[in-house]
C-alpha cells in the first residue's frame, strides 16, 4: 500500500534515530526552505589569490564614488579587495622606514638568513618584514642573494631572537655564506596574532616563568661542558650533591642556568642517570662545579601545555567598521587605525593609526546615526597600555575620531560596566548598541548630551562565547554564549534548540574567539561556525532559520562538511551576495609573502551556481540527509488490525520518488534495523540512482525500521525534496 511520508524541518539530535519518527537526524550541505529540505548553493572564489593567513574579520563598504572594497582582515595582513584585486593596506610601525646595514648572515646550503639589527626591532615570529626597494639595498659579501631576492618583497618572520630575526627564502644560498654584510630598508607590520587560540605555552602561565612554589633545589658536584654529556665530560649521568627531594621514576627535568636537562633515572643518592642535554628547547651551555640545579618536572617549558592552567593565548582578531568613506581598524587588545577609500588611488595607502584615540582596546563599532567611535575593553588612560579596563568603554566626540577626552564642549565620554568579568563583543542594533560581557547583555543607547550614551543591563547568565558570537537581525539579536543559544527582541529568550547537546558536547570553548556568526538573509539563516572538541580552527557550522521556525518547532541544523567551515561571513547587501573566508592551516603557497608558515584564506560568493569554485578549479558540494526511523504502527489489511511501534516488520516494495526541483543525478537509500541498537544498513538492492525521470524505483527492502537517506556527490548536482511515496506492507513479526 502506497504511503506518504512526511518530515518535520530541521535535525532532531537530541533523541535516537529510532525515536525521530518523521523528523531529519542529520545532513550535510542542506537547508530547510518553507518546511522542506534542499541542497544549499554553491560558492566561487573572489580574485585568483591566497591570502596570508586566517580571515578574522570581514566588511564591505562603498566610497562615494561608488566604488566598492571588502576589507579582509588576517591575523597578520589586512587586505582591501576591490574589482578582483587584493590590495595590502596594513599599517606600519615605521611607515618611512628604517635602513640598516651589516646586516645579512646565512650559510651555505641554507634558506636561513639571519638579519641582525643595533637593537631589538620588537618582531615576534609571524609577524611580517616588508623591504625597500632596490636604491635602498647594498649587495651582500659571500651571498648568491642579491636585490632581487628581497627588494619590495614581504617575509615572514621565522624566528626572532635578541637583536636578531632569521627568514626563510625560496631557496638555498649558494654562495660560502655572509657574515654580517649588506643592508637594505626595511618596514616593520603591526602586529596581529596568531592564527589560533590555545591554552598558553611556555613561560608565563600559572606562576611567572611556568614555575611551581618552591621546587626542589640542589647543586653540581662537578662542572658540565658544553657537550652532550654529563660530569666529567664524559657518560650520560650528572652527579649532584644530593638528589634527594627529586623525582626517581619517568622522565623528568632539571635546570642548570637557561638549559634544562632531562634524565630518566637515578643512581645512589647522588647521581642523575639517562640525561639529554638542551631539552625542551633550551640551549646548551657549560656549568661550572656548585651551579644551582633546580628541578623543573612540573614546569611547563616551551611547546609544552601546562598540566593544569586557565590561562589562554589571544588569536590575532580584528574589529572592522567604517564611517562615511574611512575604513575604521582595531587590532584586538592593540591600536586603532583609518584607511580613507576616498583618497586619490586608496588602494596604494594604507592604514594609519588614529591620532589621540586609545592604543589597546577589546573591540570597536561605530555608532549610528550619531557617528561615534566606541572602544571597549579599553583604556582608563589613554596612550597607556597597562590601565587597560576590559570592561571600560570610551567614546570619542560626535563624528571627531580624534577627539577622546571630555570636556564641556564635546560628546566624547566614558563609562564602566559592572556585571562580568570583561566585554567580549558588541553589535550594531537597529535602536540600540548591544554589549555583551562574559556573562550579561546590555543596551547602549543614545540620548543626547548632557550624557550622550544611556546604559541598561537587560539580562544575565547569558554572555557571549566570543567576540564574533552574536548578529543582529531585523530588530532582534542572536547569540551563542556557553551555555547555549539566545534571542533579544525587546526581552531576552533562550532559545530551544533540537541540536544543543550535539554542539556543546563536541565544543571547544578553549578556542571561543574563533566561533563567527553570520547572517544569510536569502534563506532566513543566523549561522554560528565552530570549532570541535579536537580542532582549533572552525570546522562545523550549526544553523537557525529564523524566518521559518516556530515556538512549537524551532528549526536547527548543522553542517560537518570539510567544504564548508567559515573564519567569517558577511550577508549580502553592499555586493548583493553572502560573502566568506575560508581558512587552510595546510597550505602556506599565499600570493604575497615568502615563508609564510601560518596558512592561506579563500575569499568567497556564496548562493551562486550549485558547486565550488576555489581559485578556477570546480568541484562538487556532496550533500546528504538521513531522516529518523519509521515502522508500521497501524496498518488495516484483510479486516485484521496490526499495532504497536514496530511490533511487525516491514516490506518495502517500491518507493515513488518526488523533487520539487533537480538537476543531475540523485542517490537514495533505505537504511534498514531490527532494533534500536543494531547499526543501520542499506537494503541489498540499494542505493539507488534516481534520474529526473525515474518515476519507480523497485527496491525489496525489509526491516522492522526504515530510515531515508537522500544524498548527490557529482559536480551540477542540485535538488530540492518533494513528498515520497513508499508502497509499504507488514511483513510478519520475525
Amino acid at each position: 500500500m502506497l504511503q506518504k511520508i512526511g518530515f518535520l524541518p530541521g535535525f532532531n539530535k537530541q533523541i535516537t534515530p529510532t525515536g525521530a519518527e518523521a523528523q531529519w537526524t542529520e545532513g550535510e550541505n542542506v537547508r530547510f526552505r518553507y518546511g522542506t529540505p534542499e541542497k544549499i548553493g554553491g560558492w566561487s572564489s573572489l580574485g585568483d589569490k591566497k591570502l596570508t593567513g586566517a580571515a578574522r574579520a570581514l566588511h564591505h563598504m562603498v566610497n562615494k564614488e561608488g566604488i566598492k572594497y571588502a576589507i579582509v582582515g588576517t591575523n597578520r595582513i589586512l587586505y582591501a579587495y576591490s574589482g578582483g584585486v587584493f590590495y595590502d593596506i596594513h599599517p606600519l610601525v615605521n611607515p618611512s622606514g628604517t635602513a640598516i646595514t651589516n646586516a645579512f648572515s646565512t650559510s651555505n646550503g641554507s634558506p636561513t638568513v639571519t638579519i641582525t639589527f643595533s637593537s631589538s626591532p620588537g618582531f615576534s615570529a609571524g609577524d611580517i618584514i616588508l623591504f625597500g626597494d632596490t636604491s635602498t639595498f647594498t649587495s651582500i659579501t659571500g651571498s648568491n642573494f642579491g636585490a632581487s631576492d628581497f627588494c619590495d618583497k614581504k617575509f615572514m618572520v621565522t624566528s626572532a631572537i635578541g637583536n636578531d630575526i632569521t627568514i626563510t627564502m625560496d631557496g638555498n644560498e649558494g654562495g660560502a655564506g655572509a657574515t654580517l654584510s649588506g643592508g637594505i630598508t626595511y618596514y616593520q607590520y603591526y602586529h596581529v596574532g596568531p592564527a589560533d587560540q590555545v591554552g598558553v605555552y611556555g613561560w608565563g602561565i600559572s606562576q611567572f616563568g611556568g614555575t611551581v612554589t618552591n621546587p626542589q633545589t640542589n647543586t653540581l658536584d662537578g662542572a658540565l661542558g658544553d657537550n652532550v654529556y654529563g660530569t666529567g665530560g664524559s657518560g650520560t649521568s650528572i652527579v649532584l650533591d644530593s638528589i634527594t627531594g627529586f623525582p626517581t621514576t619517568g622522565t623528568n627535568y632539571i635546570l642548570v642556568g637557561t638549559e634544562e636537562i632531562s634524565y630518566t633515572g637515578v643512581s645512589g643518592t647522588t647521581t642523575l642517570t639517562g640525561i639529554t642535554r638542551a631539552a625542551r628547547g633550551t640551549t646548551r651551555a657549560a656549568h661550572s662545579d656548585g651551579a644551582t640545579v633546580t628541578n623543573t618536572s612540573d614546569y611547563a617549558a616551551w611547546g609544552q601545555a601546562a598540566a593544569t592552567t586557565d590561562k589562554v593565548a589571544e588569536p590575532g582578531l580584528w574589529s572592522l567598521d567604517n564611517l562615511g568613506s574611512t575604513l575604521v581598524a582595531l587590532i584586538f587588545n592593540g591600536k586603532v587605525f583609518e584607511w580613507n577609500a576616498d583618497a586619490s588611488n586608496a588602494a596604494a595607502t594604507r592604514a594609519t593609526v588614529i591620532t589621540g584615540a586609545p592604543t589597546a582596546s577589546r573591540d570597536m563599532i561605530v555608532s549610528t546615526p550619531d557617528r561615534h567611535l566606541v572602544l571597549f575593553g579599553t583604556e582608563t588612560t589613554i596612550g597607556d597600555t597597562s590601565t587597560q579596563d576590559d570592561m571600560f568603554i570610551r567614546f570619542s566626540s560626535q563624528e571627531d575620531i580624534n577627539t577622546w577626552t571630555p570636556t564641556a564642549t564635546n560628546t566624547a565620554g566614558t563609562q564602566r560596566l559592572a556585571a562580568g568579568s570583561r566585554i567580549m563583543g558588541a553589535q550594531l542594533g537597529r535602536n540600540a548598541i548591544y554589549v555583551w560581557t562574559d556573562t550579561s547583555l546590555f543596551t547602549m543607547r543614545f540620548v543626547g548630551q548632557p550624557f550622550t550614551f544611556a546604559y541598561e543591563q537587560v539580562g544575565t547568565n547569558c554572555g557571549l562565547i566570543g567576540k564574533n558570537a552574536a548578529v543582529e537581525v531585523d530588530g532582534s539579536a542572536y547569540w551563542m554564549s556557553e551555555n547555549g543559544f539566545f534571542r533579544f527582541t525587546g526581552k531576552l529568550e533562550s532559545l530551544d534548540c533540537l541540536v544543543e547537546d550535539y554542539v556543546y558536547d563536541d565544543l571547544n570553548k578553549t578556542s571561543n574567539q574563533m566561533v563567527y556568526c553570520g547572517v544569510n538573509n536569502l534563506f532566513g539563516e543566523v549561522l554560528w561556525f565552530y570549532p570541535t572538541s579536537d580542532s582549533n580552527v572552525n570546522n562545523r557550522c550549526v544553523i537557525y532559520s529564523y524566518l521559518d521556525s516556530t515556538v512549537n518547532r524551532p528549526i536547527w541544523y548543522t553542517n560537518a562538511s570539510s567544504l564548508f567551515p567559515r573564519t567569517t561571513w558577511i550577508d549580502s547587501a553592499i555586493f548583493g551576495l553572502p560573502h566568506a573566508t575560508k581558512y587552510d592551516a595546510d597550505t602556506d603557497s599565499s600570493f604575497d609573502v615568502t615563508g609564510n608558515t601560518e596558512g592561506v584564506t579563500y575569499y568567497y560568493e556564496h548562493e551562486t551556481g550549485v558547486n565550488q569554485v576555489q581559485i578556477g578549479t570546480t568541484s562538487a558540494i556532496p550533500a546528504n540527509i538521513l531522516s529518523g526511523d519509521f515502522d508500521i504502527t497501524q496498518d488495516q489489511k484483510q479486516g485484521i488490525t496490526f499495532r504497536g511501534d514496530g511490533e511487525y516488520m516491514m516490506r518495502v516494495s517500491r518507493f515513488l520518488p518526488d523533487f520539487i526541483t533537480q538537476a543531475g543525478n540523485t542517490i537514495v537509500e533505505l537504511d534498514l534495523r531490527n532494533f534500536p541498537n543494531e547499526t543501520a544498513a542499506s537494503s541489498t538492492l540499494g542505493p539507488f540512482t534516481i534520474t529526473s525521470s525515474t518515476t519507480y524505483q523497485s527496491c525489496r527492502a525489509r526491516g522492522r525500521a526504515v530510515a531515508v537517506k537522500i544524498s548527490n556527490t557529482a559536480v551540477d548536482s542540485n535538488w530540492k525534496l518533494g513528498t515520497f511515496r513508499l508502497d509499504v506492507h507488514a511483513g510478519g513479526r520475525r
